[in-house]
C-alpha cells in the first residue's frame, strides 16, 4: 500500500507493519459482530509488536528531556546499549549514571506483549539494570535462538526490525479495558481505518485507555508483510528470566506461604514477642527480593493474568496488635501478604487473642493498657473482643483450673487428724455501697487458700449486710463436706457468723467455732475509747493499749477460761498502781512507783467504767473463742493482695469479678512459700515498711522473685478452649 502524505499542519505519522489482516481488502458491510471479533483479534495481533511503559512514561519523558535527546527511540537505543555494555556485571546503576555509559549496538527481538509491565522502563533487561551472569547468558542465548528464524521469505531483517531506534510511540490497545469500554469504539473509527490505512492520532477515545502509551518495536520501518500467527509464541518470562528454549516454555512462579495458622499450643504459648516499628518493617521489606517474577492476579473480566513484573510496592499497615506487610504490583493487585502474627481457626490473630487473655490473667485494667497503646501509638484489640474473649474462653476456664488446683490443697489435708482453718469476708467497694462479697477460708498451717465464694448483692434481696453470712454459709457448706477432719473454723467477731453456732444450724456439726484475737483486741480497745468520752473518764485513754496487750498476753497464756479470768481481772488492780492482792498478783517483772502514766484512782468514774468492760457478762461469754489465739493476719494480707487482681475503685461484672479473685487465689497459693532473700553473705534480707496508722516502722522480710510458673498451663487450657471451639467470636477490632 502506497504511503499517503500527511495533512497540512500535521506532522507525519510512520506507517505500522503490514500484517496480512490489515492488507487491502475489498470493502465490504460487517456486523456489529464481526466487527468486534475483526477489532479484537487485529488488536491482539498488533499488541505483539508493543511495549508498554505504563505509568514509568512521564518519567521515561524526564530523562529523555534531562538526557537532551528529541525522540523516545534515541532514548531506548541509548538505554539498551548502555545495558549491553554492563550486563556482564552484578553492579546496581542509578539512572542518573546511565548517559554517561559508551554506546555499543544490541539487537533483541520483542514479540510479546509488555502491556502489563511498569517497570521504570518497559523494555526487555531495563528495570534498575541489575542482573547475574547467568541470567545474561540466557538472554544471548534467547536472543541467538530467536534471531536464527528464518524471516528472509517475508523480506524482513530482524535486527533492523526490533531495533529499538526503529520504534516509535505508539497508542496501547485496549484488551485491559472493560467491555463496555471496548464496545464504544465507533464502527465508522474502523471502517475509516480499514479504508485510509492510517491511524487518527487524535482520536478521542483513546485517553480513556488505562494504559495509553506504549512503545512499538519496527514502527519506523516501512511497511511490510509480516504473518506473526506463522511465529513460535514465547512468553515474557523468557524475555526476562532464565530460559534458553524457544517455545511456549513457562517458568512457575514459587509458591509464596500462606498466612501461618498455629497448629499447637507450642506455637504460641512461651513465644517470645518483640515490639516492631513499621519505618524498620517497611526497610526490611523493601531491601528484601521476593521470589516472584510476576504478579499472577487475574482481571475479573478479562481472566488475563496480570503478568507485571517487580520490583513491588511495599506497604505497612495495622490490623489491631499485628503488622501487615503487603506487595502490591503496579496494577493495584497484592502479590503477597504477610503478617507479623498466626491466626486461630477463624480468623483470630494469636496477639489480640493473647493479649486479652493476659490483660486478664495479670490484673490488669483493659483501659489503661489501652492507654499506653494508645501513647505508644500501637494498634489494641477492641473493647468488645476483648469483652468476649474475656467472657467466652477465659472466666469458666479460670474456675477450672482453681477448682482443680484447690483439689489438689484438699487432698493434702485429707490425712491429718484436726484440719484448722481461718475464714474472712472481702467487700469489692469501700464504705456500704458493696456489690460483691468474697469469702475466702485458709488452712491455718499450710497459710493455703482453700475456698473462695463470691456473692452477689442481687442475689441477696439485695441487702449488702447479709452477703458476708450468706457467703459464709456456702463455704462452710463445701468445706464441711470436703473435709472430714474439720475441727476448727476461726473468724472474726461477726455477730451473725457467731449466732449459727451458738443457737444456729450449725450448733450440733461439731466445728469449733473461734475468734480472730485482731479482732477480740480491736473490738476492746472501741470500748475503752467510748467510755472515755464520759465525764472524768478521760484517763482510760493512756491506759487503752496497756488494757489491749494485757487482754493479748492471758489469751496467749490460758489454757483455759479459769487461768484466764484469774490474769485478766489483775488488770483492775495494776491501773491503780496496786501490784499484789489477796488472791494474785500481777506477772510483770519489778517496776517503780513512779511510772510515766498517771494512776486510776480506785473507785473513781474511770475505775467503775472500766470495771464495767472488764467484767461485762458478754464480753466474758465469748473470751474463750480467744483462747485459741488464732489470728487472720495472713488471711488479711491475702484480701489486700485480691487488690491486684480486682481493685475496689473498678466494677466488673459478677462472672469477670469472681475469675479475678480466683486469679488472686492462684497466684497466693503458688508463691507462698517461696524461700526468703538471702544476700551475698547469706544472711536474711530485711526491708522496713512504715505504717501511717500507727506512725511506726514495721519489719518485713523480703521473697525471692515470682516466677508465675503456674501462667503458661493457665494459658495453654484457655486457648485450648479456643482450638476446640466449634466455632470463633468476630474478628478483634481494629484499633
Amino acid at each position: 500500500m502506497a504511503d499517503r502524505p500527511p495533512p497540512a499542519g500535521k506532522l507525519a505519522i510512520p506507517p505500522l507493519a503490514t500484517t496480512a489482516y490489515t492488507s487491502k481488502q475489498p470493502k465490504k458491510r460487517k456486523t456489529d459482530f464481526s466487527k468486534r471479533e475483526s477489532k479484537r483479534e487485529s488488536d491482539n495481533k498488533r499488541n505483539k509488536t508493543r511495549v508498554n511503559i505504563g505509568e514509568a512514561f512521564q518519567r521515561w519523558r524526564d530523562l529523555r528531556d534531562c538526557i537532551g535527546l528529541t525522540l523516545d527511540s534515541e532514548l531506548a537505543a541509548l538505554l539498551l546499549d548502555s545495558y549491553e555494555k554492563i550486563r556482564g556485571t552484578s553492579t546496581r546503576h542509578k539512572v542518573g549514571h546511565i548517559a554517561s555509559l559508551p554506546y555499543t549496538e544490541i539487537s533483541c527481538i520483542l514479540t510479546e506483549s509488555l502491556s502489563d509491565r511498569d517497570d521504570d522502563f518497559s523494555v526487555a533487561g531495563v528495570g534498575e539494570l541489575d542482573t547475574s551472569d547467568n541470567e545474561a547468558a540466557s538472554v544471548q542465548e534467547l536472543d541467538t535462538s530467536m534471531t536464527s528464524l528464518d524471516l528472509s521469505a517475508d523480506g524482513i531483517n530482524v535486527e533492523e526490525f526490533n531495533d529499538i531506534r526503529n520504534s516509535t510511540i505508539d497508542w496501547a490497545d485496549d484488551t485491559l479495558c472493560h467491555a463496555e469500554e471496548t464496545e464504544s469504539v465507533s464502527s465508522l473509527d474502523e471502517e475509516d481505518e480499514e479504508e485510509t490505512g492510517e491511524v487518527d492520532s487524535d482520536e478521542g477515545s483513546d485517553a480513556d485507555y488505562i494504559f495509553p502509551l506504549c512503545v512499538r518495536t519496527g514502527g519506523a520501518l516501512p511497511s511490510k508483510s509480516i504473518r506473526f500467527d506463522a511465529l513460535p509464541a514465547i512468553s515474557v518470562e523468557d524475555t526476562v528470566h532464565d530460559s534458553s528454549d524457544v517455545g511456549p516454555t513457562h517458568t512457575d512462579a514459587p509458591e509464596m506461604p500462606e498466612a501461618l495458622q498455629a497448629q499447637s499450643e507450642d506455637e504460641v504459648i512461651g513465644q517470645p514477642a518483640s515490639i516492631a516499628y513499621h519505618l524498620n518493617l517497611q526497610l526490611l521489606a523493601e531491601y528484601l527480593l521476593l521470589p516472584i517474577p510476576m504478579c499472577t492476579a487475574k482481571d475479573p473480566v478479562t481472566n488475563e493474568v496480570c503478568q507485571a513484573p517487580g520490583p513491588f510496592r511495599v506497604t505497612v499497615k495495622s490490623r489491631a496488635t499485628a503488622a501487615i506487610i503487603e506487595w502490591t504490583c503496579p496494577h493495584g493487585h497484592i502479590v503477597w501478604r504477610w503478617s507479623s502474627q498466626s491466626t486461630l481457626e477463624y480468623g483470630m490473630l494469636i496477639g489480640d487473642f493473647m493479649l486479652a487473655v493476659n490483660i486478664l490473667l495479670s490484673g490488669n485494667n483493659y483501659a489503661k493498657v489501652a492507654l499506653l497503646f494508645k501513647f505508644m501509638n500501637m494498634g489494641m484489640v477492641g473493647r468488645s473482643t476483648f469483652s468476649k474473649i474475656q467472657d467466652t474462653y477465659c472466666v469458666d476456664t479460670i474456675k477450672e483450673f482453681w477448682e482443680e488446683k484447690r483439689g489438689e490443697v484438699i487432698s493434702k489435708l485429707q490425712p491429718k487428724a484436726s484440719v484448722v482453718v481461718l475464714g474472712d469476708g472481702r467487700m469489692d467497694s469501700p464504705g456500704f455501697s458493696a456489690q460483691y462479697c468474697t469469702y475466702s477460708v485458709m488452712e491455718n498451717a499450710s497459710k493455703e487458700i482453700i475456698s473462695m465464694v463470691t456473692v452477689d448483692k442481687c442475689k441477696t434481696a439485695p441487702n449488702s449486710v447479709i452477703m458476708e453470712k450468706e457467703a459464709f454459709t456456702r463455704t462452710f457448706d463445701t468445706i464441711h463436706q470436703e473435709i472430714e477432719n474439720l475441727s476448727e473454723i476461726c473468724t472474726d467477731a461477726h455477730s451473725q457468723i457467731a449466732a449459727l453456732f451458738t443457737k444456729g444450724i450449725y450448733k450440733s456439726w461439731g466445728v469449733k467455732h473461734t475468734l480472730d484475737m485482731w479482732h477480740g483486741s480491736k473490738n476492746l480497745g472501741k470500748k475503752i475509747q467510748q467510755a472515755s468520752e464520759q465525764k472524768g473518764c478521760s484517763i482510760l485513754l493512756i491506759w487503752s493499749k496497756d488494757v489491749c496487750n494485757h487482754f493479748w498476753f492471758c489469751a496467749k497464756m490460758s489454757a483455759n477460761y479459769d487461768d484466764f479470768f484469774d490474769m485478766w481481772v489483775g488488770i483492775l488492780h495494776h491501773v491503780t498502781g496496786e501490784h499484789e492482792w489477796a488472791l494474785g498478783a500481777c506477772h510483770h517483772g519489778p517496776s517503780s512507783d513512779n511510772e510515766d502514766k498517771e494512776w486510776i484512782g480506785k473507785g473513781s468514774a474511770a475505775h467503775r467504767a472500766l470495771t464495767e468492760i472488764v467484767l461485762n457478762a458478754r464480753w466474758l461469754g465469748e473470751v474463750v473463742k480467744y483462747l485459741g489465739f488464732r489470728s487472720t493476719a495472713e488471711l488479711e494480707s491475702f484480701h489486700n493482695h485480691i487488690l491486684m487482681y480486682a481493685n475496689k475503685r473498678f466494677s466488673f461484672t459478677p462472672p469477670v469479678y469472681s475469675a479475678r479473685t480466683l486469679l488472686a487465689g492462684l497466684d497466693y497459693n503458688h508463691h507462698v512459700h517461696r524461700p526468703v532473700q538471702r544476700k551475698a553473705d547469706g544472711s536474711i534480707e530485711y526491708r522496713k515498711l512504715f505504717n501511717k496508722k500507727s506512725q511506726k516502722w514495721s519489719l518485713y522480710t523480703t521473697k525471692v522473685d515470682k516466677d508465675y510458673g503456674y501462667i503458661p498451663h493457665l494459658q495453654r487450657a484457655i486457648l485450648r478452649s479456643r482450638t476446640t471451639a466449634d466455632g470463633g467470636i468476630a474478628t478483634c477490632e481494629a484499633r
